[in-house]
């Protein structure tokens, strides 16, 4: 009989032992060390012997879609506090909600102040996907009307920061918008996105969004989560407050305005309003058709182009060249490009970089059809003297109230309230005699007498909006309308049709050079307005930039 002690002794197999397997001596661990051993662990977890806070009140362990029960000034959860501390932030109330929200914003989030007391229809208040199902709904009506970034993100952030959700995150580019929250670094983080996949011109509604963020910051207001739905479905119901013959006939308009600014006369603003009309209502028929924006601007472009052509083959003695620059004045994308050059300013480099690819195409659209037509105009004996932009007549008054007459239709095609037309139409009228009194009076280049108009158009609208608690684009977009390279983009599409490429390349970098002139002298004026008024955040070392990466 063999002696069981013997057989223990002997060395074990290859099989029998196991790289896990506890030396001899070594008692093996009991279920709850195997079961600590097995478990999952986080860089978020604490360590043995510390103990987790407590929440304030019982309750079932919280998930993505409870409430935010824990987001009240009152009951705060324990805080993490730095070790160079936490600077104090005054935001002061009777601040406008775009400045107190920004300067949190560009703070981190560690550093950003505690919550004040939020909006909410019961103790529990509202889920958060709800919250942010608002917030990327607000953010996308904004960013289809052609606000910026930054202004989109602000926005955003002043909804959820409404209902209590301050650890937020959003996030603006050309077409898609997200939104992440996270109350703690324990806690699950719950995002969620929307894309934009339509936008469309109608600053009544952005202006009634505006309104809707301002009440939701606005303390002393109480709006529950489905008044601020029904309100947002109300302005996605709400027509336009313009039918469209009224939306021809001001494009119509523009277009006779602004012959009149480079020297036309009665016949030429006819001519010119006859072609702008038509190349909107051959637009709107394109549209209709499902063709793409590019096309829509090729097909209206063509009809000024064609009209101030005629008339030089039917020797009429007017001045062609205003009629096809009045005509082009209604097709140029001055929105898109404020926008897109701002974007760029203030940081957002993806968003910028697409909008003024659109830009790009939109323009390419627009040079491609008036050189078709250009092009066989020539080629049946028309005579356009590109130099004919040089011997412009200085009619002061004439070119005020055309200027004034251009922002007004321009303010109507970008369907704006009727209480904000007058002011832009004032802002519009300004811009023009501060360009002509630099430019012709005092003989300064074109482009920076445009740069300090157009400043002036920004920091009159910023000033505006502050004083509405409004959006700045119905008091400034229109207004820049006066200054637009309509007569230089012209000239340089005419050199290159008869065949002179240099002269029109540099007739069109000097159109290039304007449009960047306005959009950056509306985003300066913009900034000048900030730097002189009273901002939240002066104590924590003065207003933050946007981003500062200083080369590297």
């Amino acid at each position: 009989m063999a002696d069981p002690e013997a057989e223990d002794r002997k060395p074990q197999s290859d099989e029998a032992r196991s790289a896990f397997s506890p030396p001899a001596g070594l008692a093996a661990p009991g279920p709850a060390a195997a079961d600590e051993e097995s478990s999952t662990t986080s860089e978020f977890a604490l360590p043995a012997g510390l103990d987790a806070p407590q929440p304030q009140g019982p309750g079932p362990e919280g998930s993505a879609f409870s409430t935010p029960h824990t987001y009240s000034a009152k009951h705060a959860p324990p805080a993490f506090t730095p070790a160079t501390g936490v600077p104090v932030v005054s935001l002061t109330k009777d601040a406008p909600w775009q400045d107190r929200m920004r300067t949190m914003l560009r703070m981190p989030v560690t550093e950003r102040p505690a919550p004040e007391s939020v909006h909410k229809e019961d103790e529990s208040g509202p889920a958060v996907p709800r919250v942010l199902d608002l917030t990327l709904r607000i953010g996308e009506l904004l960013l289809a009307g052609g606000e910026g970034a930054e202004d989109v993100e602000t926005a955003m952030f002043a909804v959820s920061r409404s209902y209590g959700l301050d650890r937020c995150e959003p996030n603006v580019t050309f077409t898609l918008l997200s939104i992440s929250h996270q109350p703690s670094l324990v806690d699950d983080p719950v995002t969620a996105s929307r894309t934009v996949r339509r936008r469309g011109t109608d600053y009544t509604r952005l202006a009634a969004v505006y309104r809707l963020v301002d009440d939701l910051s606005d303390p002393q207001t109480v709006i529950s989560l489905e008044d601020a739905y029904r309100r947002l479905a109300e302005m996605r119901r709400n027509r336009h407050p313009y039918p469209g013959w009224v939306l021809t006939a001001s494009g119509g308009l523009l277009a006779g305005a602004a012959s009149v600014l480079v020297g036309g006369d009665a016949i030429v603003f006819v001519a010119a309003a006859l072609g702008a009309m038509l190349g909107d209502r051959f637009a709107w028929l394109c549209a209709g058709r499902g063709l793409p924006e590019f096309y829509q601007f090729t097909v209206a472009a063509m009809p000024p182009a064609a009209i101030g052509i005629a008339l030089t083959l039917a020797h009429v003695d007017v001045n062609a060249s205003a009629v096809i620059t009045g005509g082009l004045f209604a097709l140029l994308p001055g929105r898109a490009l404020v926008a897109g050059v701002q974007d760029g300013l203030t940081g957002f480099y993806i968003t910028a970089s697409a909008r003024l690819l659109e830009v790009m195409y939109f323009f390419v659209g627009i040079v491609v059809g008036v050189l078709l037509v250009l092009y066989f105009g020539v080629k049946l004996g028309a005579q356009l003297n590109p130099d004919a932009g040089l011997s412009l007549s200085e009619r002061p008054l004439l070119q005020i109230a055309a200027s004034m007459l251009l922002s007004l239709t321009f303010a109507i095609l970008l369907q704006q309230e009727r209480s904000t037309v007058l002011a832009v139409t004032l802002n519009g009228g300004v811009a023009w005699s501060v360009y002509g009194a630099m430019h012709y009076a005092g003989g300064l280049s074109p482009v920076a007498s445009t740069a300090v108009a157009a400043g002036l158009v920004g920091l009159f609208g910023q000033l505006l909006s502050r004083y509405r608690f409004a959006s700045a684009l119905p008091y400034t977009t229109a207004a820049i309308g006066p200054l637009l390279p309509g007569s230089a983009t012209y000239f340089g599409l005419l050199s290159i049709a008869q065949n002179e490429v240099d002269k029109g390349l540099v007739s069109l970098t000097k159109a290039a050079a304007l449009a960047m002139a306005i959009a950056i002298g509306v985003n300066l004026g913009s900034e000048i307005s900030r730097l002189f008024l009273r901002l939240p955040g002066g104590s924590a070392g003065g207003r933050r930039a946007a981003k500062r990466t200083r080369g590297f």
